[in-house]
């Protein structure tokens, strides 16, 4: 499992165990926190495709599916 602090997701480097439409590395472009400090909002952009998506930030953390940084 990966360790993750929150504040430190924005420019996060990740990479996928799985690629999917050659979409292996990320970085994290966005994150949101409501007033409590929770992170509502997470977005990561493929380096290759500039696609973005939302996810949950939490997913980052499961290592069968990511990796921190770009390997």
């Amino acid at each position: 499992m990966n360790q993750i602090n929150p504040r430190k997701l924005k420019a996060s480097k990740w990479t996928a165990a799985e690629p999917r439409n050659k979409e292996k590395h990320f970085v994290v472009t966005e994150v949101e926190f409501d007033e409590d400090g929770a992170v509502v909002l997470c977005t990561l952009q493929a380096v290759m495709t500039k696609r973005e998506s939302n996810i949950d930030w939490r997913d980052l953390k499961e290592s069968s599916r990511w990796q921190q940084g770009w390997n």
